[in-house]
């Protein structure tokens, strides 16, 4: 505990620095305290710090709109949810955290740029005495013992990405190796597009997606590993190369949809047909991704629920704000989502889409 505590003063003197010098754009939005007459919910005068790592990533847009929509339903004022988009860079986060910290914002949220990152982001708001909500990306075991070995008012509200990748094997699994193995030659060949490294949740989506496949007897054959960063246009490029290549795979497994999508792009442009030349699985349940289920072109994906995930983070923020306590680690569960229910999950996401908008 002291040598954490040690290391976070030194942090927070770097982060100052970087703050003052820091030349990278960042997103904001909302102006902090709100004391207007105006504000009449119960939460008018109470103000949230919501760091997301990329602003750009669609899943996190998603999340990030509906979150703030959600707390507004709940009487906070919007202009008083403070958002920064943090580019994907953890230096840019630690500023971020800081400059909410100094700004006296009552309750942080924050989804962290890399697991590496949420020790700091844990002491920065521990020294701060500010609660601390993690969204979508999971800190880690040490981490989260760390919060329970000293009561800390410190909470993970996401799903176990473990759970998606068994039921990206799943999907692939139900439509049979006869149907999978496209070349008869009794193996599957696929490329793994994974998320980011560091990252929990692409580690146990591409270790528990591959792990189910083999588990249920198929001989993998992996033709191309490659990190996409999360990324459409980045899986694009990294699919249109090993197409060039002469390296065509049976399955793509995607980390999310924004890469199986980025994916089935490159597979149309090259004049392949993804779900009869190619089956694409992916996680989060994008509406395009649904939409692209729906028509065949996308084998399934997961529904990564952040309807219910920015409620429970919300709803976990506002337990701290009442002086109360929260579980260290609040769980939801994926949905698998094939043509036989895209359209129903499409709904519930066009809805929630539709009231965020408003």
């Amino acid at each position: 505990m002291k040598n954490r505590l040690v290391y976070m003063i030194v942090t927070v003197m770097l982060c100052t620095v970087l703050l003052a010098g820091c030349g990278k754009s960042i997103d904001f939005r909302g102006s902090g305290k709100d004391n207007s007459l105006s504000s009449q919910g119960p939460y008018s005068g109470t103000s949230v710090g919501v760091c997301i790592y990329q602003l750009s990533d669609n899943f996190m847009s998603l999340f990030c709109d509906e979150l703030v929509n959600y707390l507004i339903s709940q009487g906070f004022s919007k202009d008083n949810i403070i958002v920064y988009g943090s580019s994907n860079d953890q230096a840019v986060q630690l500023s971020q955290v800081e400059e909410l910290i100094s700004r006296k914002v009552d309750v942080l949220i924050v989804n962290p740029v890399n697991s590496s990152v949420a020790a700091s982001i844990t002491e920065l708001a521990v020294l701060g005495g500010i609660p601390l909500v993690y969204i979508n990306r999971e800190p880690g075991a040490e981490e989260e013992s760390y919060w329970e070995q000293y009561d800390l008012d410190v909470t993970y509200v996401g799903c176990d990405a473990r759970q998606s990748g068994i039921y990206q094997g799943e999907l692939l699994l139900d439509m049979g190796q006869d149907v999978l193995d496209i070349n008869k030659d009794g193996k599957i060949q696929y490329y793994m597009i994974e998320g980011a490294p560091e990252n929990i949740d692409a580690g146990y989506r591409t270790m528990y997606s591959l792990s189910t496949l083999q588990n249920a007897g198929l001989e993998m054959d992996c033709l191309l590993d490659e990190v996409g960063n999360w990324d459409m246009t980045t899986a694009n490029l990294i699919t249109a190369k090993g197409i060039a290549e002469g390296r065509i795979p049976e399955v793509v497994i995607a980390n999310n949809d924004a890469m199986a999508i980025g994916a089935i792009n490159a597979f149309l442009a090259a004049g392949y047909m993804p779900g009869r030349d190619v089956f694409v699985v992916g996680v989060d349940a994008l509406p395009t991704a649904l939409e692209k289920v729906s028509q065949g072109q996308m084998l399934g994906t997961v529904f990564n629920d952040y309807i219910s995930q920015s409620h429970n983070a919300a709803d976990a923020a506002i337990r701290y704000l009442n002086s109360e306590k929260n579980e260290h680690y609040i769980g939801c569960e994926y949905i698998k989502v094939d043509a036989s229910n895209a359209d129903n999950i499409y709904s519930i996401v066009s809805a929630a889409s539709a009231g965020a908008a408003k």
